[in-house]
């Protein structure tokens, strides 16, 4: 080998050997004069400001997060659940036995150090009353009794140097993640002193969401999404100019922390530290190496997590979910069989082919989402379908042919999978993605028609039929009643559904007023054929005509029915169609359940407040 290439492969392995090493997904870090302390895998770890091999903190089942740093770099506070609550514990950096702060049955956050380090900063919505609020207390590092401070409401907070005001973000978020809100959640941070309560307001006008505030000398640092993504800023406390540090623009800076004069925070799964003088932030190369007791293998009792339970065709087995693994159980002898045995894939939504002998379900195996069918006794190799651009698909409903499976996706499209071939079309678009494992859908009895309900611009749902056979969907209900859950009746010439025409402020869910609205649904049956006459015909007792030879006081009405001839054939007149929905002759009540039985039956399930 020439000396050439002895240098270059020499020179590839010391580039290569330090990236290979470098662990991801490393959270919430702090800093001191010269260490950096973060959360890994539930724990807390430490490692030296330049990087390197991090040394484990704590090692529990517990749920570790929070950690700050003391002023003195000595110390971390940090929120463990260990004793089933919430609560606030402080740790040496050389490790130890951590010392348990707060002892209130409310959780506890911690949030950092006073200026001197002699007591901890945390958020607790203890004493809140009459609505949870969240206020900043402290307590001592060696323990006590705790300490309100004065401001109103306190979800964070970052004493100033001298120790005497202190910048407060007043407000928690239900939804930390809603990139690009610009709601009522978001309010200014406060500079407040401790003195005389003396607020000032760092200027948000276009209510962007500013978290974290770091004070550091003469600055206020803070995260915020003024740009449409988070980024560190900066506020200046003398002359209040406003300035942003760093300029991300795809993945959001998701934590910051302050201390010794410099900040840290996570990008991207990568902890970096940033110099304040110059805007430059600098990844830190860290290593993680350690064991995880509660990613180890061991036997679970899943018999409490069950989910999407469904009897078999013939009602001899039910198929379930039980923590992301598929199963089907006897109604009554026999064992459980795990149909999957895939512990570290997620497994779902699992059904029934009509014929009972398959089952399918969407699975996680190989990373994205695709749809796997498989015999019922759980032989053989599943067979995998792709459900792409689909990421995540909700609601499989097999049709009665078993020749198409359909599913709501992660964008709310209405999506028809033909199993023997695998192809996939898309059907319809859903006018909202809260839909999604709440579509209806129901398969006509000749496997030709699809019904599900759609929201619409004003917010209600409209019930709509998708013909196989032409790919086109139509509205077959009014634009102002709820329409929802449609059910074939299985003579194939009705349709069953509930509507509301007093849903009224219940269309919508972000607001106030929708928390008193109480819509009630009235059962209905729509006539699908023009020839057909309606289930419930008019009655009327009348005088009998002479020469008729009916009995006295004979009901007349509208007309007999047609005898049922066993047909499955759907045929469907969508002229007039809205005036052969007839209401069933049953109360409005709170119905959130219709299922098709035996023909000319349905069943409804009603919600029914505990008395």
């Amino acid at each position: 080998m020439s000396r050439s290439s002895l240098l270059a492969i020499c020179f590839t392995a010391i580039l290569l050997s330090p990236v290979a090493a470098q662990t991801r997904l490393l959270r919430e870090p702090t800093v001191s004069a010269r260490e950096i302390a973060f959360t890994y895998g539930a724990d807390l770890w430490i490692v030296d400001k330049a990087g390197g091999e991090a040394r484990r903190l704590t090692s529990t089942p517990a749920v570790e997060s929070d950690p700050h740093f003391s002023p003195d770099g000595q110390w971390i506070a940090f929120m463990s659940n260990r004793s089933g609550t919430p609560a606030v514990y402080v740790v040496s950096r050389e490790g130890g036995q951590p010392t348990r702060l707060t002892w209130h049955p409310t959780p506890a956050i911690p949030r950092g150090w006073t200026t001197d380090g002699s007591r901890v900063v945390y958020a607790t919505n203890r004493d809140a009353a009459p609505q949870s609020y969240f206020r900043l207390w402290t307590v001592a590092r060696t323990g006590g009794p705790s300490t309100v401070l004065p401001a109103p409401w306190g979800w964070d907070g970052s004493y100033s140097p001298d120790g005497r005001r202190i910048a407060v973000d007043p407000m928690s978020r239900w939804d930390t993640e809603w990139r690009g809100y610009r709601g009522g959640q978001n309010e200014s941070l406060i500079l407040l002193t401790l003195g005389d309560l003396g607020e000032v307001m760092i200027p948000n006008p276009d209510r962007a969401k500013d978290v974290q505030p770091v004070w550091l000398g003469n600055t206020i640092y803070f995260l915020s999404d003024r740009d449409w993504a988070m980024n560190v800023w900066a506020y200046d406390v003398a002359n209040g100019a406003l300035r942003q540090v760093t300029h991300e623009a795809d993945v959001d800076i998701k934590w910051l922390s302050g201390g010794a004069g410099q900040l840290v925070y996570e990008h991207d799964g990568w902890i970096y530290l940033l110099d304040p003088a110059t805007g430059r932030g600098q990844r830190v190369n860290i290593t993680v190496h350690g064991d995880f007791p509660w990613a180890a293998t061991r036997w679970e009792d899943v018999s409490r997590q069950v989910s999407d339970a469904s009897l078999s065709a013939t009602g001899q087995r039910v198929l379930m979910q039980a923590r992301g693994e598929i199963w089907t159980v006897p109604v009554e002898h026999g064992d459980a069989r795990n149909l999957t045995r895939s512990s570290g894939v997620a497994d779902r939504a699992p059904v029934w082919s009509p014929d009972g002998q398959q089952v399918a379900w969407f699975s996680s195996d190989g990373g994205e989402y695709t749809m796997l069918i498989a015999n019922q006794d759980g032989m053989g190799e599943p067979r995998r379908l792709n459900i792409a651009p689909s990421k995540m698909g909700w609601t499989p409903t097999w049709s009665p042919d078993g020749s198409r499976i359909a599913f709501m996706d992660d964008d709310a499209r209405v999506r028809v999978l033909t199993v023997a071939s695998g192809d996939i079309r898309t059907a319809d678009v859903d006018g909202t993605t809260f839909n999604r494992g709440n579509s209806g859908f129901s398969w006509s009895p000749d496997s030709k028609w699809l019904a599900y309900h759609k929201t619409f611009p004003n917010q209600y749902h409209r019930i709509v039929v998708w013909s196989v056979e032409t790919g086109r969907t139509q509205v077959i209900t009014d634009a102002l009643a709820d329409a929802v859950l449609p059910a074939w009746d299985r003579d194939g010439k009705h349709l069953y559904f509930l509507a509301s025409t007093n849903l009224a402020l219940g269309s919508g869910w972000l607001n106030l007023s929708s928390l008193l609205a109480d819509p009630m649904y009235q059962p209905y049956v729509m006539v699908l054929s023009a020839s057909d006459s309606t289930p419930f015909p008019l009655e009327s007792d009348e005088e009998p005509v002479k020469g008729d030879s009916g009995a006295s006081g004979a009901k007349r009405g509208g007309g007999a029915g047609k005898a049922d001839t066993g047909g499955v054939g759907v045929k469907i007149d969508f002229p007039g169609i809205e005036r052969r929905i007839v209401a069933l002759p049953m109360p409005a009540r709170r119905y959130g359940t219709v299922l098709a039985g035996p023909k000319g039956t349905v069943f409804l399930g009603e919600s029914v407040e505990h008395e």
